[in-house]
């Protein structure tokens, strides 16, 4: 080749370290993923799979409409104010262990939800499967801090996230083939379901707790310099990485952007979870028949979901400003929860629902990057916990809300429930970016007081 015109090194060419970096995490995705994504599949059907079991409920032992909206709802609230404590524990125990225990106890207690017979002993076991499954996502979150760079963890949260799109997809017409076992031993088809599921996610804790590795130095299938870049790598140095709780609360949880972004993550799970747990029997109101078939027709919202978190992450890629892509999503999800509200078709209404879930589960890979780009250590793990806790709040309140006004036959309530979340989160997205920009200012003159401070010791 002529050396005039042979390639020349530019400087977005990748160094050797890069490229070595980019193996070694490729190599941690491919351990690690599957086994994530399994273990959060299983929560996320073991959660939602009960609005399959919504009218059968009401049918077989008398849970009304407002009950059931109270009861899936207090999963949340449970699981919320656990969140804290349980990622705390975790930081110290190491997250193989935590979410294996976290596995077991919440793979028990759905099977328990076989014993429900009233609406107390519906919200006893809801309550305590919530209390169950506390910090499990917040801990698979830390799993992505501790093993992946800031510039890749929108893509791996996304990849983690396609458990909810398996889930919405798969988890419907999973549950809707058990359900059809009614009868089967004396058991209702509701009955079927929770057992199955139940025991399959103590299966899956069993794996869990054989493969995935508290952090790169642990885990044997890496050398000792891939494991190094990962730790390297994974580092935010800009942001607060204090080892203790004492005297740094505010750092914890009361930095302005924590709590705007757990306010806009509030008003997304409002919407979400409503979706999640009323689309089953929506379906059902439009008279599709027999139980496989809602569940098949109620998976379609996977798709869209998984759509999101394909094109969403993409275009954070593209565009290179979180901000900005928030609030273009925020947006698109206030004019779909106004045209839902608005059709008539049942067919549109569907479609438009399946829109929703593609907005709302792909704009959170972006929550959670914009957070984790903030945060390191201890103070990731209690900041984290804190925004799902607060996010989560939203998955009480928005199926108590929607199913008060669906018992008292308000449709304009159903409505002001949708538009109301939909809003409110494009209306904190303005305060969400004033306070990234005073946070990331401050971490900037931190980091150039630091430096300052280096160069004069050392002179």
């Amino acid at each position: 080749m002529d050396p005039q015109h042979a390639p020349t090194a530019t400087n977005t060419d990748p160094s050797p370290e890069d490229v070595e970096h980019a193996a070694a995490s490729r190599k941690a995705a491919w351990r690690l993923l599957p086994i994530l994504c399994l273990v959060y599949f299983m929560a996320f059907v073991d959660r939602t799979n009960v609005g399959l079991a919504k009218t059968s409920l009401e049918a077989d032992v008398g849970i009304s409409a407002a009950a059931f909206g109270a009861g899936a709802g207090i999963f949340f609230l449970s699981y919320a104010f656990l969140e804290v404590p349980s990622n705390l524990i975790m930081h110290r125990v190491g997250p193989r262990r935590w979410i294996t225990r976290i596995a077991v106890t919440w793979g028990t207690l759905c099977a328990c939800m076989m014993f429900v017979q009233d609406d107390i002993t519906f919200y006893i076991v809801r309550f305590l499967l919530g209390a169950a499954e506390a910090g499990l996502y917040p801990a698979l979150m830390y799993v992505v801090t501790v093993w992946f760079a800031q510039q890749q963890r929108a893509t791996i949260v996304g990849i983690i996230y396609f458990a909810v799109c398996a889930g919405l997809t798969l988890g419907g017409p999973m549950g809707g083939a058990l359900m059809e076992l009614d009868g089967l031993a004396g058991m209702y088809g509701w009955q079927w379901m929770f057992l199955v599921e139940g025991a399959l996610t103590v299966v899956v804790a069993y794996f869990v707790y054989r493969l995935v590795p508290d952090k790169p130095d642990d885990a044997p299938w890496l050398t000792e310099r891939e494991a190094q870049l990962l730790n390297e790598r994974a580092v935010v140095r800009t942001a607060p990485a204090h080892n203790r709780l004492r005297g740094n609360m505010k750092i914890a949880f009361g930095r302005p952007f924590i709590i705007a972004l757990s306010l806009i993550y509030f008003a997304n799970q409002i919407n979400s979870v409503v979706i999640q747990y009323n689309f089953p029997s929506i379906v059902e109101s439009v008279h599709v028949e027999g139980r496989f078939l809602i569940g098949l027709v109620s998976g379609s919202v996977g798709i869209g979901a998984f759509i999101g978190v394909l094109v969403i992450p993409w275009l954070q890629r593209r565009m290179r400003n979180e901000l900005r892509l928030l609030t273009y999503v925020t947006a698109a999800t206030v004019v779909v929860a106004v045209a839902y509200t608005l059709s008539e078709s049942a067919v549109a209404r569907i479609l438009l629902i399946d829109l929703a879930m593609l907005l709302l589960i792909g704009i959170l890979p972006l929550y959670w990057s914009v957070a984790m780009q903030r945060m390191a250590g201890l103070m990731a793990a209690a900041g984290l916990a804190l925004i799902n806790t607060l996010g989560l709040l939203g998955g009480f309140v928005g199926p108590y809300l929607y199913g008060f006004a669906e018992e008292h036959g308000s449709a304009a309530g159903t409505s002001a429930v949708l538009i109301g979340s939909a809003v409110l989160g494009l209306l904190l997205l303005p305060v969400l970016k004033v306070a990234v920009h005073k946070e990331d200012a401050k971490a900037a003159r931190e980091a150039a007081q630091r430096e300052t401070a280096t160069v004069a010791a050392t002179e």
